[in-house]
């Protein structure tokens, strides 16, 4: 019932490529206002806890089966992928410890990027603020273990060594700004990648859907941005996928600095 009232909205407010991404309230419990990302973002872990128990985990050893499935195999796949890219970015003994976080940041990442490409839901990562809450919460995280693990060395991040004392005038508010705009580009390249990609896809489909209107030619000619819809959709699918991977990449570099002072 909630998700047909969100069909509702969405099918007759949509006008513009754009308003895909508005935030509506769907309704109010206790005060709180529930919106259509809330419900996603809901939806997106519930789809993950099912998931897991129905496909992976074994009823009565409540583990993984000794004989992997098609979408054990699947996780597996994912689980190396990820594990591999936390040992060649994280040097040293301590990088595999990290592997937990950097897997749990790609599959929630991607999953919230791939919800968005079911037709009538939501993209969650469209949103600035989404974006940059989580990269704001992965660097205060990083920071909190460089100065855990380093102390005051913390500080030799914006000086590297052998620097001369008139030079570190102009080095050190360089690194500085540059170490501040972290979590800035984390956010902005998931975001401007996810409603670029989506914007254009509704550009297709909103041309299409004008010129079934029509009669004669122009109603058959509708099959051109259709066509032209399925390859873009394709690209879609790829890219929700590589900005999870690059998001999980970027943290695991700066891990490697934090870890390492590098």
């Amino acid at each position: 019932m909630l998700y047909y009232n969100y069909f509702i909205l969405t099918t007759t407010f949509i006008a513009s490529p754009l308003e895909q991404f508005e935030i509506l309230s769907l309704f109010k419990i206790l005060g709180f206002n529930l919106t259509n990302q809330f419900y996603f973002l809901f939806l997106l872990v519930g789809s993950f806890c099912i998931f897991f128990y129905k496909f992976l985990i074994a009823p009565k050893t409540k583990t993984l089966y000794a004989i992997p499935g098609r979408w054990q195999l699947v996780l597996e796949s994912i689980y190396l992928l990820i594990l591999n890219l936390v040992k060649d970015n994280i040097n040293g003994s301590r990088g595999q410890r990290f592997f937990p976080i950097i897997f749990t940041l790609f599959t929630f990442i991607a999953g919230m990027n791939l919800i968005g490409l079911i037709p009538y839901s939501y993209t969650v990562t469209s949103h600035f603020i989404v974006t940059l809450s989580l990269s704001l919460t992965v660097f205060i995280g990083i920071n909190i273990i460089c100065i855990r693990t380093h102390k005051l060395e913390f500080f030799s991040l914006f000086l590297p060594a052998g620097t001369s004392f008139a030079l570190a005038f102009l080095l050190v508010p360089v690194e500085l700004i540059s170490y501040i705009f972290k979590p800035l580009s984390l956010a902005i390249r998931l975001f401007c990648n996810m409603m670029a990609g989506h914007t254009l896809l509704k550009v297709f489909a909103g041309f299409s859907w004008s010129l079934m209107h029509f009669s004669g030619v122009l109603f058959f000619l509708q099959a051109i941005p259709l066509l032209i819809l399925i390859p873009l959709y394709g690209l879609e699918f790829g890219v929700a996928l590589i900005q999870a991977f690059v998001f999980s990449l970027l943290t695991c570099i700066y891990l490697n600095d934090a870890v390492n002072l590098h």
